[in-house]
């Protein structure tokens, strides 16, 4: 591998995280993903303890369908 084909690959990894950081910022908007029925809050005196389960179900189906496509766009 050349430097020319390492460079084009980490500026189209670099793009693809702005993208996906850009996606997220939209959504979060969009979506309250903090607030899932599913995400577990316990609030005591001096501690507060989240437990997001149903927002790391939901990016996990998001991110694992994201992935698949991709990969097979590039097959």
């Amino acid at each position: 591998m050349d430097a020319s084909t390492l460079g084009r690959g980490l500026v189209y990894l670099g793009l693809g995280i702005v993208v996906l950081g850009g996606l997220i910022l939209l959504l979060g908007r969009v979506i309250d993903l903090g607030n899932l029925p599913g995400d577990l809050v316990y609030k005591g005196d001096n501690v507060r303890v989240y437990v997001p389960i149903a927002t790391m179900i939901v990016l996990s189906v998001v991110l694992t369908l994201l992935l698949n496509l991709v990969l097979r766009l590039f097959r």
